[in-house]
């Protein structure tokens, strides 16, 4: 019993003097690491309180009354601003980085789509992200609808379907969007695509649906189904 306590003792004065020889070795370099660390980390939390706080406390304040305008439908006044009032366009410039910069590219591609200026609707959703799940499929709707008018059919049709079916929680969003690209998809030909959507919608959204899918599914089907004449 007492060797084996021994045997225990030199192996723990073993592993002392082994990382005593470690540190001695390499003391210079890890304490450089560690102080880069604590510069990083020190720095990071730095800048988010006493630089990005603040950044986002104004920009909120600014997009006050650029949101105000959006819900008026006053989309170049949202988008420019009114002179003392700033816009979401300014918001972008100088807000970069906060919540309310991103948030704004979402208003300002929507104020683009409302005014007709297609392609810069494009350039400013296919900029916004957001892990609110909702917003994000308004976005791929809204950018669905501004390549549908741009005709690039194509780029239209998936990211209606990407709207559809991000938060399929709200049934007759989901199954709009997926109808647009349903609808779509028909009008260029892609005629197998446009049924499975159909399907799709029928199968997932039937509240949402209320039967609008049927009939298109009997004109468009080529398998014998239900919707078939015998």
């Amino acid at each position: 019993m007492s060797e084996h306590k021994q045997d225990i003792n030199v192996v723990e004065k073993d592993a002392l003097l082994q990382a005593q020889s470690i540190w001695q070795k390499n003391q210079k370099t890890i304490l450089t690491v560690v102080t880069v660390i604590v510069v990083v980390v020190g720095g990071w939390f730095g800048y988010q309180k006493f630089i990005l706080a603040p950044k986002e406390e104004k920009a909120q304040e600014a997009m006050f009354k650029a949101e105000e305008y959006f819900r008026k439908d006053s989309f170049n006044l949202a988008l420019n601003g009114d002179g003392i009032a700033k816009g979401f366009l300014y918001i972008q410039k100088n807000y970069s980085g906060t919540k309310s910069a991103n948030l704004s590219k979402f208003y300002a591609g929507v104020s683009y789509l409302k005014t007709g200026e297609f392609q810069k609707a494009v350039d400013q959703l296919k900029d916004f992200s957001t892990s609110a799940k909702q917003i994000q499929s308004s976005a791929y709707g809204a950018l669905a609808d501004a390549y549908s008018e741009l005709k690039k059919n194509d780029d239209a049709i998936e990211y209606y379907k990407k709207a559809g079916n991000n938060f399929t929680e709200d049934e007759f969003a989901s199954a709009e969007y997926l109808f647009r690209a349903a609808s779509l998809s028909k009008v260029i030909g892609k005629t197998q695509q446009a049924l499975e959507l159909y399907k799709t919608i029928k199968e997932k959204f039937p509240k949402a649906d209320n039967g609008r899918s049927d009939k298109y599914i009997y004109q468009l089907n080529i398998e014998k189904n239900d919707f078939s004449i015998n």
